[in-house]
């Protein structure tokens, strides 16, 4: 069974489930101010999953590795994975994900998945931490999908809210078909630093970037001075995404990226897959934070 961790101090309350090690909520202690998507069911169910061992769509929802053919869903399987606690203070927690006879049936690796959540003033440190703990090889992607709500008050509208870029972009977005990367692209940007966030931004899925310039995107509103920030290097691609007219948006630093359209299957291949040999550690940090 799953159940729920609480990191604490003078600025925020944040809640962990074990299952997926899924951060579910953030409360600005000052004015009770929820930063984070609660989960809609009839919307989105989700808050903020972690992608592994794959970000996003296989082509077929298949894979092969060495002539074998293997299927998983859509960005893998941790997030529907329940995650041991390995420590827990007021303000830190670990989680631990190993593989097991369900997830080497799509997944012939032996892996350790470490996802640790460090408070710190106003920010939230987070880490993503994989272990080959084979004898051989291992393929893997991993990414964040956090769905922030937007917006923050009853009496502001989505579109008063925009992402704020901390480089100058002029990166095209990637267009989606069928949840597979297209070689179409379409212009993101009206200007070089923002977007405004509105509803048929997403009508196409989400907004995929393959060479974003800035290491931090920041979410605002016109109308006071609440926000968040996501800062996350060594991400090499990036999705923003909501669901059809709906309340949130997601901010999405990925290690990996779904497959193409005109793709092909073999996952050594892949775009954007990450090796690592026996024994090899590799180790992504993002920090958000509140304000």
């Amino acid at each position: 069974m799953h159940h729920k961790i609480i990191l604490e101090n003078e600025s925020l309350v944040v809640t962990i489930s074990t299952l997926g090690a899924e951060l579910q909520s953030v409360i600005n202690k000052s004015n009770q101010l929820e930063y984070l998507w609660q989960a809609d069911p009839k919307v989105w169910a989700r808050h903020s999953p972690v992608l592994f061992p794959i970000v996003g769509r296989l082509k077929n929802d298949t894979y092969t590795y060495k002539g074998k053919q293997y299927g998983m869903g859509q960005h893998g399987f941790a997030r529907n994975k329940t995650f041991e606690v390995i420590s827990q203070s007021l303000t830190n927690a670990r989680f631990l994900l190993k593989e097991d006879a369900e997830t080497l049936t799509q997944y012939p690796f032996k892996f350790n998945l470490i996802l640790s959540y460090t408070l710190i003033d106003s920010k939230l440190s987070l880490s993503y931490e994989v272990i080959n703990t084979n004898q051989s090889e291992m393929y893997f992607s991993i990414g964040a999908h956090p769905g922030f709500r937007v917006p923050f008050f009853e009496n502001e509208n989505y579109e008063d809210y925009y992402l704020q870029f901390n480089e100058t972009e002029n990166a095209e977005s990637h267009l989606i078909d069928g949840g597979l990367i297209s070689d179409k692209t379409k212009l993101a940007f009206e200007n070089p630093t923002q977007i405004n966030l509105k509803k048929e931004l997403f009508l196409q899925d989400a907004l995929v970037f393959k060479k974003l310039k800035s290491n931090q995107i920041t979410l605002r509103s016109i109308n006071h001075e609440n926000g968040l920030s996501l800062t996350a290097n060594d991400f090499p691609f990036y999705g923003i995404w909501a669901q059809k007219n709906a309340d949130f948006v997601c901010l999405e630093p990925w290690c990996g990226i779904a497959d193409m359209l005109k793709g092909q299957s073999d996952l050594s291949l892949k775009e954007g897959i990450n090796c690592l040999q026996a024994s090899e550690n590799f180790v992504r940090m993002f920090l958000l934070h509140f304000f």
